[in-house]
């Protein structure tokens, strides 16, 4: 099998690779696996990383608990290697940037009306897996985030059960505000914060986190993710704030409450505590207005498939990403059509997309190239894509996620309630 380290690399003049590519796959692009690491969490081992590449990129960088999917976002780490969080197109025995592709074909992969509008490709997706909880926090708005030349993050969870046979340390999360909570409390863990404990966790409140289930969550929202496995679906940043002093025993320095906001204001504790959206970390509807549970598209059943979306509903009146979830039961096919380009991972089984084995791995290595994440052009996805399960015990299951505006039909907050299938 090739491994990463066996392929060229090259960086631009990649259209006639791509284009040659896309014929040969029928409008689809293979990526390799993007591993990135996190210096102050501890990894949950339900990414499928062989055990001994946990800390593939040294002991000092932190162990690998994310894997990201079609990204062109850089990972905002530390000392981190200058690719790290973009996702490479791998064309025979060369690779070469996902956000090398999108530069130079631009609408020709990703859609004219996203090209257009944002001149890349605006979101991107991961798997998130820690042994415990993280600090409570939020990601700066888009206003926010400009101050210091970066972008909002609004992002959504979905709880793969393929990657979740084990809960882990904590699989609940601290959401939002307990409602009658004032600024001046929240303030007050921030006067905290070299005390040990700041408590800001005393003022919010946990969701038991359910397999099969999700979340939707805006910019300036806190949250402290649990401890399951989570495919999170979220625009092309990596924007926090951290308000939580201290998580199981392990200190959050100050600087990564401070990190996205301008210099000046890093002692400024009104304008930190500002940072939140106030009214929707009260909101004593919290669930109602962010909880998700799948709604089938259609009844398909009966014809061998089921296609499920996962993430939906708007974020301040906008949708900004949209997820699906296909099941393919053991030797069906099926046609899909969807209105816009989109990043894919397999979570279960084996079989083909278009012209692309697709095969779920049990155990990678961390330099290792596998057929399980595909990028489908909009072209390709407008066209219709054939999937088709080769096992004939196991189904064939695939996450995928949309750009922005791509799928009005998306169903509204809440449709769960109401899914007639």
């Amino acid at each position: 099998m090739n491994t990463v380290n066996s392929l060229k690399t090259l960086t631009g003049n990649v259209r006639s690779r791509v284009e040659g590519a896309l014929a040969e796959s029928g409008g689809l692009l293979r990526l390799a696996p993007c591993w990135v690491p996190r210096s102050f969490l501890q990894p949950g081992k339900r990414l499928k990383l062989h055990p001994d590449d946990l800390y593939a990129f040294g002991l000092n960088r932190g162990g690998i608990d994310e894997r990201w999917f079609a990204s062109t976002t850089p990972a905002a780490n530390e000392g981190r290697v200058p690719d790290e969080g973009l996702s490479y197109v791998v064309v025979g025995s060369e690779r070469f940037t996902l956000a090398d592709a999108v530069a130079e074909l631009g609408g020709q992969l990703i859609g004219d009306a996203i090209w257009n509008k944002y001149n890349r490709w605006p979101v991107y997706s991961k798997f998130f897996d820690n042994m415990g909880p993280i600090p409570h926090h939020m990601h700066q708005s888009q206003a926010q985030a400009k101050l210091v030349g970066q972008e909002g993050k609004p992002e959504s969870y979905y709880f793969p059960p393929q990657h979740n046979n084990t809960g882990n340390n904590f699989p609940y999360t601290f959401m939002g505000l307990e409602p009658g909570t004032t600024k001046a409390q929240v303030r007050k863990c921030l006067e905290n914060w070299n005390k040990g404990d700041n408590g800001i966790l005393d003022l919010s409140r946990a969701y038991r986190l359910k397999p099969g289930s999700g979340w939707l969550i805006g910019p300036g929202i806190l949250h402290a993710p649990g401890s399951l496995c989570t495919y999170e679906p979220q625009w092309g940043s990596d924007v926090f704030g951290m308000y939580q002093s201290l998580v199981e025993g392990r200190e959050v320095p100050w600087k990564l409450l401070v990190k996205d906001m301008p210099v000046e204001r890093h002692h400024d504790l009104d304008f930190i505590v500002d940072q939140l959206d106030w009214e929707m970390n009260v909101d004593p509807q919290y669930k109602d207005n962010h909880y998700l549970e799948p709604v089938p598209v259609a009844d398909t059943r009966s014809e061998g498939f089921v296609d499920r979306w996962i993430v939906y509903g708007k974020i301040h009146g906008e949708q900004l990403f949209t997820a699906k979830e296909l099941t393919v039961e053991p030797g069906a096919k099926c046609t899909i059509r969807d209105n816009g380009a989109y990043g894919l991972i397999t979570v279960q089984g084996s079989g083909r997309m278009n012209k692309l084995e697709l095969d779920c791995p049990k155990l990678i290595r961390f330099h290792e190239l596998t057929r399980d994440e595909v990028f489908c052009t909009e072209t390709a996805a407008r066209a219709g894509v054939t999937f088709e399960n080769t096992s004939e015990v196991e189904p064939l299951v695939v996450l995928r996620y949309f750009g922005p505006d791509v799928n009005p039909e998306a169903p509204a907050m809440g449709a769960y309630r109401q899914s007639q299938f």
